[in-house]
């Protein structure tokens, strides 16, 4: 997805949320393949400098910004993530370059080195010295150095993600309907930041014989929708879910749009991420009793 982002429904309310499927059906074919994409999920979850790792998320300034684990540097990691000092992120113009301390070396995808220029954009590098790892990341703008840990104790403590049954009931018919032209919604994240987003569409389904209409959001291949629902801090996660369908169908194309695969965002399991939160148009008044729970399972 090429930006953070990747039901208020058009619905027949009555006095009472309702719960959208009614009865659990299971199709064998269809749960091994849900069953099989909620294990690529956990992997990736899992994967070392993935969301259990992260261990700091600082903002960068223009510049010099020193970086080690003594305080007087302008980027404190953790102690025993280093040296206390480490060397040195220069922000300049065009590029973000590392440059470390002399005798100090990293290890890159291509070797390691002593200074840098970082690759950023839509696939930033991770550079890593024993247990420290680090990313350079763009938001808005901004930059910020992302650390990872893999010896976290968050990732050590974790016992997986929890998920609802797979429910056949959940698989519904869809539509993508465009905007013409596309426009952009606000989106909030968790530390109350706005930004416009294109939003290229929507999709409109049925459950139980309820319409409802979801608006995606990004602009890629694919559909990206965060929502909410009435389970939203009771069995799953509080802020929202995402859901994301890998090919954009054709408008007016009928597609199956699987709930099944709602999952939690990466804010759920690490305090240095920010997650985009459902629009208001997009809080459904009742239950989706399908996808991940929340919160997620415990060791022992």
């Amino acid at each position: 997805m090429k930006t953070l982002t990747r039901v208020l429904v058009v619905a027949t309310l009555c006095c009472a949320f309702p719960t959208l499927a009614q009865g659990v059906s299971i199709d064998p074919a269809y749960s091994k393949q849900v069953l099989e994409w909620r294990a690529q999920a956990e992997a990736g979850l899992r994967r070392d400098n993935g969301w259990l790792t992260l261990a700091g998320r600082y903002p960068l300034k223009p510049g010099e910004n020193t970086f080690g684990t003594a305080k007087t540097n302008d980027l404190v990691f953790p102690p025993g993530m280093g040296p206390n000092g480490m060397g040195s992120v220069w922000v300049e113009k065009d590029r973000v370059r590392v440059k470390l301390v002399e005798g100090f070396r990293m290890k890159a995808w291509d070797g390691e080195f002593s200074e840098r220029e970082m690759q950023v954009g839509e696939k930033p590098e991770w550079v890593s010295a024993g247990r420290a790892a680090f990313q350079i990341i763009e938001r808005s703008g901004r930059y910020l150095l992302r650390l990872a840990d893999n010896q976290s104790d968050v990732r050590k403590n974790f016992g997986g993600r929890a998920w609802y049954d797979v429910d056949d009931n959940y698989r519904v018919n869809a539509k993508f309907v465009p905007y013409d032209p596309p426009k952009k919604i606000p989106i909030v994240n968790i530390l109350d930041e706005v930004s416009d987003e294109p939003s290229p569409g929507y999709v409109e389904f049925e459950i139980a014989g309820r319409p409802y209409k979801l608006d995606v959001v990004g602009e890629d291949d694919g559909l990206f929708i965060i929502f909410k629902d009435k389970t939203a801090g009771e069995t799953t996660y509080g802020s929202g879910r995402f859901l994301y369908v890998e090919e954009k169908p054709k408008p007016g194309q009928v597609f199956k749009l699987d709930l099944n695969r709602a999952y939690t965002p990466p804010c759920a399991f690490s305090e240095f991420t920010t997650c985009p939160l459902p629009p208001k148009q997009n809080i459904l008044p009742a239950r989706v009793e399908a996808g991940e729970k929340y919160p997620p399972l415990k060791k022992g």
